[in-house]
């Protein structure tokens, strides 16, 4: 099967179109062909010999957790999603088989049913940003009526999900984003957008009960700043692995509680997401759609920090 590999750490330039063997299903695993892959900052992260990377054993990888494609090979006979059924989900690579390929498999509780009214491109775009946005927000900081919370990079993969969840459960969302990004992030159901580029943030938000945060101090400090916005007792979620290495005392001296998030693949919470989706309640924004031999641009675009929502690749026709 054609796929995306690299063999060393690097950037974008190390990726490239290979065949490799397809990947053999197993136990509870579903085999799938794929359509579309979602492109995430942890994919760009691992190729760097970050992210994931201290968990490769063998090259060449496969990298890519999103996916949109059609059943190949069931887990067994009687289970609900057989050959031929439309599905999407996530894997984690390098436990997993990478979803830039023509094929993957995975543990059939990653896999639900793709939402039908969207493409498999669109439907790529939303396992990991939805279930980390959920997790962040509605696990982590339990968004409710009458809560302010704070959201970094609102406009991007992650954070338009997360601005979405927040105000669905009746949180005061106050998002911060570019100028360009404000109509769209009041369109997502920000009560205020705050532009980062205009003057410090903490000089505009006021005091919120919790920040989730999709930067970390890896920009302006961004991390530490939030800390001062947080009413005591509130909460800080960082989302960024490794983006703020000094939050535990940070957070300690400033009084509120703190806690970094890693997404779990999860098909039941992904089945409320897609009943979410498919009530229209909440959307998804794909800003790119590029085909799997312009991986490289596709990683440049994610670097950038300056998408609107995600960016996908085509695999094959769905």
């Amino acid at each position: 099967m054609r796929a995306v590999t690299f063999t060393a750490p690097g950037g974008p330039e190390v990726l490239g179109l290979d065949e490799v063997a397809v990947p053999t299903r197993v136990n509870a695993e579903f085999l799938i062909r794929v359509v579309a892959a979602g492109v995430n900052p942890i994919d760009a992260k691992t190729r760097a010999g970050r992210g994931a990377w201290p968990g490769v054993t063998s090259t060449p990888v496969v990298l890519g957790n999103d996916f949109s494609g059609i059943v190949v090979e069931a887990p067994y006979e009687a289970h609900p999603l057989q050959p031929g059924t439309e599905v999407y989900g996530m894997g984690m690579v390098p436990r997993t088989s990478g979803s830039y390929a023509e094929f993957l498999t995975v543990n059939a509780l990653s896999v639900a049913r793709k939402p039908p009214s969207l493409s498999h491109a669109e439907a790529a775009a939303v396992p990991l940003a939805a279930l980390t946005a959920w997790g962040m927000v509605v696990e982590t900081a339990k968004a409710h009526e009458g809560q302010r919370m704070l959201v970094h990079a609102g406009a991007g993969g992650v954070g338009h999900f997360a601005v979405q969840f927040a105000s669905y459960f009746g949180a005061h969302v106050v998002a911060t984003g570019s100028a360009r990004n404000a109509a769209f992030l009041r369109e997502l159901g920000a009560a205020e957008v705050v532009d980062y580029t205009a003057g410090p943030f903490e000089e505009a938000v006021g005091e919120v009960d919790a920040v989730i945060d999709l930067i970390g101090n890896v920009a302006d400090e961004t991390g530490s700043r939030s800390l001062r916005v947080i009413r005591p007792g509130g909460i800080y979620v960082n989302g960024p692995t490794g983006s703020f290495p000094t939050m535990a005392e940070e957070a300690e001296a400033a009084g509120v509680r703190a806690t970094g998030y890693r997404v779990t693949p999860d098909a039941a919470t992904l089945a409320i997401v897609t009943r979410l989706i498919e009530s229209g309640d909440v959307r998804v924004y794909v800003d790119r759609v590029l085909p799997l031999d312009d991986v490289a641009e596709a990683h440049r675009l994610i670097e950038s920090g300056h998408t609107r929502g995600k960016i996908v690749l085509t695999v094959a026709e769905g």
